[in-house]
């Protein structure tokens, strides 16, 4: 449990204690999340080629993002992205003004990009190539479902809820999981679907809503304080999620001192987004650098994400 850290951290960004007191309202199920859940999303278009993601920001507010190509991860060719506020007008129409003129209907974008062509963007859910990977010979099954071998709580789905750590340590090892951050239109920041994957409870790689936004460290997919990922490849809220990770401990000489940093290498959602990226030290809140194994640690920051699927193999 990291809790003082989510009130340091809440504090640092400038939210008062009133913010505290009263967080945002996370939804859980699609069913029950509103009608801005239903806009929120994925889109694309094919004449021209080019991929969009709709962003919920509460009170009938959003943000659409435009890239050339396609979608993060599968076309979009690295260019600068466009981005256009949206809003629901009277009537109840959404639609998005500024850089393009887009409007929400029947389910799909349609509108003019700022030269004039026409577009039509179709709503597109994304699913990660590695979502319900099996564990192969001689892993160590954290979760699936049924079998548990982890300190923390299971929810009635049979889902590992966030503040959970593994019961057996590891030195070098490959790490499957699957995580699922609640649909919070109201909050911003740190209070959007927040946790983190501590490996050896040392290292964080952030998980949080980042869904549409830029690359950063403390975003999902970041090594917290140390790497952003070379792509944001989040999905929306409430879609299922992988994380395949690849780590290598810090070395150690005879004496104790340490001879090389941590290494390591992550996919998210099948799409490499850190290439063996070093790591010089514990990240915020992680527990202090020894040469000794340790275990995976799944940060409780106040927000009811949770995990599925997790299993490691030792190398």
């Amino acid at each position: 449990m990291r809790a003082p850290w989510a009130l340091i951290a809440a504090l640092l960004a400038g939210c008062g204690p009133l913010q505290l007191l009263v967080p945002p309202t996370s939804h859980l199920h699609p069913a029950r999340a509103g009608p801005d859940y239903e806009v929120q999303g994925d889109y694309v278009g094919v004449d021209p080629p080019m991929g969009a993601q709709v962003i919920a920001l509460g009170d009938g507010k959003f943000e659409v993002v435009l890239y050339a190509g396609g979608l993060p991860g599968a076309g979009w060719d690295r260019t600068e992205r466009i981005r256009a506020p949206g809003a629901r007008r009277d009537g109840g129409r959404v639609t998005f003004e500024g850089a393009v003129q887009l409007a929400y209907e029947g389910r799909a974008l349609v509108g003019t990009m700022p030269d004039g062509t026409p577009v039509k963007l179709g709503p597109f859910e994304r699913r990660s190539p590695t979502s319900g990977a099996r564990p192969p010979p001689g892993a160590v099954v954290v979760l699936d479902g049924s079998t548990s071998n982890v300190d923390g709580e299971v929810d009635e789905g049979g889902n590992l809820k966030a503040g959970a750590s593994s019961r057996d340590e590891f030195r070098d090892f490959d790490l499957h999981l699957e995580f699922r951050t609640p649909f919070t239109p109201d909050g911003r920041g740190q209070f959007r679907g927040n946790s983190g994957v501590y490996l050896q409870d040392r290292y964080e790689v952030q998980v949080l809503d980042s869904f549409g936004l830029p690359e950063r460290d403390d975003d999902c997919g970041g090594i917290y304080d140390v790497a952003a990922p070379e792509v944001n490849m989040s999905y929306p809220p409430l879609r299922w999620q992988t994380y395949d990770v690849s780590f290598t401990a810090a070395r150690y000489d005879e004496s104790g001192e340490k001879t090389a940093n941590a290494r390591v290498t992550v996919l998210h959602n099948g799409v490499r987004i850190h290439d063996d990226v070093e790591i010089p030290g514990p990240t915020g809140g992680g527990a202090a650098e020894e040469d000794t194994p340790g275990p995976i640690h799944l940060q409780d920051h106040w927000n009811p994400v949770v995990y599925r699927n997790v299993w490691v193999v030792p190398r």
